[in-house]
């Protein structure tokens, strides 16, 4: 039984929207696939700034063939009408069968449907499954008539067994599949090959992209209290900026900077809002209970450390020692 890989690449996909965008796909894709007759052991999808990743397995290869009986109108009924009962199912005269019934002798007739080969199906449901996406904002781009969040560049889209991998072949507006991605925007961005979701997941964290979100979160959080301890900080938690920041980078470093001191009379709430809200930094305490530190989440290993991240204009100052700096002005 195949498994099913499909990733969407495009331009960034906002946080708030990718958690909501990664059970679409689930829900659109699976459920097509579902009605189509088509059946799978589980499915999973994962989401990054520049990504949508759906992983079906054990679908079927096929979907069977149906034999269904519908009952047409009556013998008498107007030819008109047996003519749109045939034209609707498909048939010819010959096909129908009359039956007698309580309500009188009416017309039967036996609809057989063969089946499908996965990969028509797959085609025919995610084709459907992107032009209809149900962002909640989107945006057309060049000349074509296709709606995205950001523009779309390109659809892996590949069925593996046992046998190998083949690539579904369809194309959106354009967008043709196949099974070519791409790693990191700035430290890994050559395209490569995928078989795969296994092979498709490691060839991604080998350039510098981590696919999972909650995975993402975790190396986040594990960075974020293993420098806070280092300093003798203590990290104020926030789940809902830790969701965020995750769905702002595909490969996550953590920077730690020091609060000038000229703004630590501010009060503490104000301090924390500012950072949080303008420029996405975690707060941290000192062994006074004050906010005297934030970290920050960079989408790139930077060959300073970081000094000139948390240089630009941020209401960040100059470079420290390490991946420490000042916040200032």
């Amino acid at each position: 039984m195949p498994d099913l890989l499909i990733e969407l690449f495009s331009e960034e996909i906002p946080a708030r929207m990718q958690a909501k965008a990664a059970a679409d796909l689930r829900r659109l894709v699976t459920d097509g696939l579902v009605e189509a007759g088509l059946t799978y052991a589980g499915a999973g999808a994962e989401a990054t700034p520049r990504r949508l990743a759906l992983h079906v397995e054990g679908l079927l290869a096929e979907s069977p063939a149906r034999v269904e009986e519908r009952k047409g109108p009556k013998v008498d009924a107007p030819e008109k009408a047996v003519e749109g009962f045939l034209r609707g199912a498909g048939l010819t005269r010959d096909d129908l069968e009359a039956r007698e019934t309580p309500k009188g002798t009416v017309w039967f007739a036996r609809v057989e449907t063969p089946g499908r080969a996965a990969g028509e199906i797959v085609a025919e449901v995610l084709g459907s499954t992107i032009r209809d996406f149900p962002w909640p904002k989107s945006m057309r781009w060049g000349s074509g008539s296709l709606r995205w969040v950001r523009p779309l560049h390109g659809i892996v889209c590949v069925l593996s067994d046992e046998a190998g991998a083949e690539v579904v072949p369809f194309d959106v507006d354009g967008i043709v599949s196949g099974a070519v991605t791409a790693g990191h925007r700035f430290m890994a961005p050559g395209e490569f090959s995928v078989t795969n979701f296994e092979d498709y997941e490691a060839k991604l964290k080998r350039a510098k992209v981590v696919l999972r979100s909650g995975e993402r979160a975790r190396t986040i959080r594990a960075e974020l209290s293993a420098q806070a301890f280092a300093r003798g900080l203590t990290l104020v938690e926030d789940e809902g900026l830790l969701a965020e920041v995750a769905g702002l980078v595909e490969w996550p470093v953590v920077l730690l900077g020091a609060i000038d001191a000229a703004f630590l009379g501010l009060p503490a709430e104000v301090l924390r809002t500012s950072m949080k809200e303008h420029q996405k930094f975690f707060s941290l305490k000192g062994a006074d209970g004050r906010i005297t530190h934030f970290a920050t989440v960079a989408n790139i290993e930077a060959p300073d450390d970081g000094a000139t991240i948390l240089g630009q204009p941020q209401g960040v100052g100059r470079a420290a020692v390490g991946r420490e700096v000042l916040l200032g002005e």
